[in-house]
């Protein structure tokens, strides 16, 4: 089971990378949203990976998962969420303003005087 998430992580973080070296503002925005689940599973993966063991604390129990990775995974969930709104935006503000969504702006070509 390790291997399966420690390779899904892997395949989440190469898809995500692609996508952020694009040139358009789509895919970086969706490299970025699958950035932060491959860190998301990351995280809770770095609770140990058990099934079926409460995340609560008993008398009676002797395996449990630990809590705080779920935690910080819920709140990182949230957080990305903000930012992938934030980022979606200003790449919108930025195709309405230039009708163009490349991440780098294109150079214009100079022009001497006396040319038309």
């Amino acid at each position: 089971m390790e291997l399966l998430v420690a390779s899904a992580i892997g395949v989440m973080t190469a898809g995500g990378v692609y996508l952020v070296l694009r040139l358009r503002t789509f895919p970086v925005i969706l490299g970025i949203s699958l950035l932060t689940y491959a860190v998301n599973v990351f995280l809770f993966a770095s609770g140990r990976l058990t099934v079926g063991a409460p995340p609560i604390l008993r008398d009676d129990i002797t395996a449990y998962a630990d809590p705080l990775p779920q935690a910080l995974v819920l709140t990182a969930i949230v957080i990305s969420f903000g930012m992938t709104a934030v980022v979606v935006m200003i790449g919108l503000g930025a195709f309405l303003g230039s009708d163009d969504d490349h991440v780098d702006e294109q150079p214009e070509p100079e022009t001497t005087e006396g040319e038309t």
